[in-house]
């Protein structure tokens, strides 16, 4: 049966009390008793303004201050103080709100009050085991009972980790109070009047004072373990939307809230940003005539809160930013798009570039980390995105090039790559699962064998360019690598280079076109005499060419072979 509410607030304020007298107005106009506790830290300057700015406002009182510390029992102690005053003050109260100087009413105060009628001896207050929480945002569960907290986590961190370390080690263990489960949960709660009354005249209230006290955070267990005590009926959820980021600060609310604020019909959300001017003057939203006791909806908006906690903690897949301090391996996703690096083929068919840009619906580069810079396709004098393809810029941050290269385009990305190039990314590119790589093994020699350069300089550039490729390939062989690779020696692929093409292309994009013929390819013819003359000279080819056919088109016998380490 529905019953008469009397509302009562406690308000906790610390800052902003411009904003918090604004607020309090709506709850005293709303018809509620407000007791406001001001932190002692506040000047009593500000304290002045704030009592001028609600002297013709009934039922606000203003209460003992203390001087309050996060994660401190100075909290519980101002909320018992402003809650025992205001029960005092005002007996005929049934239910106490509790909220900040920040947390700002959404709807109507009459639609909160006729919620409240409803069903009068309901305690909306969040009250979860410890032992089943699993939502602590940087803290500790189960222990912020059974050690001691002495020291305070913001200004005395050394001492705060060393006395939980120590305590850990020598397995101290302090024991809950007879009668008492260790209860977790938002600090925000609506008690009846009975229920808090209850707790604040309890027999043994300075036993259950002197347990929390050296407890951690005690403003989020002393009341939700001590409702469990004395409450014949807990709704187990806070009416105050609130969400917490991964660091465990609060979110606040600005004015591109207001549809989701609208929607989640919540009664109270926290905590609003001073300066949002709009949402301040859409909130709480106009009343029907008659009170509206639907109950609040925060699914969709806490949906969307947490997937901005997740963004905001992990990042967008491929986006480096240096405000959150990116580390290796800790980014979500090393790219943001699939991208396809083509090493070898182009040494093979050099107009290459050109060939696989008619075939295929993608963003077709050169070498995009060759020596002499970046050849973005076309060779634009910038790149897209304002990349410029100067090598000495581009070699400061080669990561940074690539995956803002891959992250601003909305096309996929395919570049050439040799062991001529800068050679920074590799593991980088081995390790992206979303890099796809054709690899082709020795490619390198058929533009070495027509280069027409002394013999001296070519033994010379060969031993540095083998060098190079073998410990690429060290990298594409090891465990760790999540590329989509395909790997073909060099034999093998000029053996039947158009299916091996056409199954790679068709793999980056599913709408290339269909091959008619192969670019002109550079004659292998000579490579084995080549090879032979350098290995004469004292420089050993790991990759040792054995015999290859005067016509790529015919199948040679094993041509290629890898040589024993």
């Amino acid at each position: 049966m529905t019953r008469t509410v009397h509302l009562g607030v406690v308000l906790l304020c610390h800052a902003d009390l411009d904003l918090a007298a604004r607020l309090a107005r709506i709850w005293a106009e709303g018809g509620a008793r407000v007791a406001i506790h001001v932190d002692a830290r506040v000047p009593g300057a500000h304290l002045v303004g704030l009592r001028h700015a609600l002297q013709d406002c009934e039922g606000v009182i203003f209460t003992r201050r203390r001087r309050c510390s996060w994660g401190r029992f100075s909290l519980v102690r101002a909320t018992q103080d402003a809650a025992a005053a205001l029960l005092s003050r005002f007996p005929e109260t049934t239910h106490v709100y509790l909220a900040s100087g920040a947390c700002l009413p959404l709807r109507p105060i009459a639609d909160l009050v006729a919620f409240l009628g409803a069903d009068p001896d309901r305690d909306h207050i969040e009250s979860v085991s410890s032992r089943e929480v699993g939502w602590t945002v940087g803290g500790l569960n189960e222990e912020r009972f059974t050690l001691f907290f002495p020291f305070d986590w913001r200004r005395q961190r050394w001492l705060f980790d060393r006395s939980v370390g120590w305590q850990r080690r020598r397995g101290i263990r302090r024991r809950m109070p007879a009668g008492l489960v260790p209860h977790l949960g938002s600090q925000w709660w609506c008690l009846t009047a009975n229920t808090l009354r209850a707790i604040l005249t309890d027999p043994r209230r300075a036993e259950f004072e002197r347990f929390f006290r050296l407890s951690w955070i005690p403003d989020e267990s002393y009341f939700q373990t001590l409702a469990r005590r004395h409450s014949t009926r807990i709704e187990s959820r806070s009416l105050t939307l609130t969400k917490f980021d991964h660091t465990g600060r609060p979110y606040s609310l600005y004015d591109d809230h207001i549809s989701m604020l609208a929607e989640s019909r919540c009664f109270v959300a926290r905590k609003v940003w001073p300066g949002a001017a709009r949402l301040l003057a859409n909130f709480p939203a106009q009343g029907d005539a008659l009170p509206q006791t639907d109950p609040p909806q925060p699914d969709r908006a806490m949906r969307i809160i947490e997937q901005t906690v997740r963004r905001r903690a992990f990042g967008r897949p491929g986006l480096y930013m240096q405000s959150r301090f990116p580390r290796k391996d800790a980014e979500n996703g090393k790219s943001a798009a699939p991208y396809a690096v083509i090493v070898g083929v182009g040494d093979i068919f050099p107009g290459f570039e050109d060939w696989l840009r008619a075939h295929l619906t993608c963003d077709v580069h050169g070498h995009l980390l060759g020596p002499d810079g970046a050849e973005f396709g076309g060779r634009p004098p910038v790149g897209p995105g304002a990349l410029s393809p100067a090598a000495a810029v581009r070699d400061h941050d080669p990561q940074g090039f690539l995956t803002s290269l891959i992250r601003i385009t909305d096309r996929m990305q395919v570049f050439q790559f040799a062991p001529r190039d800068n050679q920074a990314l590799n593991w980088f590119v081995a390790t992206d699962p979303h890099a796809h790589m054709l690899v082709v093994l020795g490619g390198w020699m058929l533009p070495l064998l027509h280069s027409g350069m002394p013999f001296d300089d070519i033994r010379r550039v060969f031993g540095r360019l083998q060098r190079i490729e073998l410990e690429h390939l060290d990298v594409l062989n090891s465990i760790w690598v999540r590329a989509r690779l395909h790997q073909h020696d060099l034999d093998h692929f000029l053996a039947n280079p158009g299916p091996i093409l056409l199954d790679f292309m068709r793999r980056i994009d599913p709408d290339c076109r269909p091959l008619a013929a192969l670019p002109a390819m550079r004659d292998p013819s000579g490579l084995n005499a080549m090879l032979h003359r350098l290995r004469n000279a004292g420089l050993r080819p790991r990759l040792s060419r054995i015999e290859i056919a005067a016509d790529p088109g015919q199948v040679p016998a094993p041509a290629v072979e890898r040589a024993a380490e």
